[in-house]
């Protein structure tokens, strides 16, 4: 699946180009979304992190790490592309308590100290979960957890897949028509959870995460997992039911 996740990057590094070149950017976070606004769980989920180490994974512009970083976390923001790399760097060059890193997740997972929290906002979905989740499992602490969303069905209305096979999806260039098509792990939750299982962690919770439009059918899942030990502090995703 590499040639698959190259694509992904390369697609991702021409997103990140194209907002280096526009003057507008998103403002700095208010309220925490897991990526539909005002719709699901929010920070609250990730409890207490002062004090903690913790790694955003596919951080893009940095904007949520360096929320988590104000709260007194030490984090470090993981981005694969180099254009959303240069874009957090610009927007965040000497934040206390964040570090940027570009660098692809597993290889970064393979070499860092064991992380109190690993966290998600849509970019577990882009890395095979076949690479990605023995190093993520081995880059947790005991008791550690891991928190992230993930697309379940897209804004055509397509649901989730039951094969653990990446499809094709669409990246539209913010301000413009232009729509780039790459592709993702958009699995059942059923699936999600026998994998996160199959690599070692404890399943938590799902939540169900759906476009507060109600013409949108646009819906993704936050889940919530941890490894085996003692059990770093923190809330668990509220208890939205084990729904799918």
């Amino acid at each position: 699946m590499l040639d698959v996740e190259k694509h992904i990057g390369e697609i991702w590094t021409l997103y990140g180009r194209h907002q280096l070149g526009r003057s507008f950017d998103l403002p700095e976070l208010d309220d925490w979304a897991w990526d539909i606004p005002q719709a699901g769980p929010g920070i609250d989920v990730l409890g207490d992190v002062a004090g903690l180490r913790v790694l955003d994974l596919g951080a893009g512009v940095g904007r949520h790490a360096a929320h988590l970083a104000a709260r007194g976390a030490a984090v470090t923001a993981v981005d694969a592309s180099p254009t959303q790399h240069q874009r957090a760097l610009a927007r965040y060059p000497d934040t206390p308590g964040l570090r940027l890193v570009c660098a692809d997740a597993v290889d970064h997972l393979r070499e860092a100290d064991p992380y109190d929290l690993v966290y998600s906002v849509s970019g577990v979905p882009f890395i095979d979960p076949h690479r990605l989740l023995p190093s993520l499992a081995d880059g947790l602490t005991p008791g550690g957890r891991l928190v992230f969303s993930a697309l379940h069905t897209n804004s055509h209305g397509d649901g989730p897949s039951d094969t653990v096979t990446a499809r094709p999806e669409t990246q539209r260039l913010p301000g413009t028509s232009t729509e780039h098509r790459m592709h993702m792990w958009v699995l059942e939750p059923r699936l999600w959870e026998e994998l996160l299982v199959d690599h070692g962690l404890i399943m938590e919770t799902v939540a169900t995460i759906d476009s507060p439009q109600a013409d949108r059918p646009l819906s993704y899942r936050l889940y919530a997992a941890r490894r085996p030990g003692r059990r770093i502090g923190g809330a668990r995703v509220p208890q939205g039911g084990r729904s799918a």
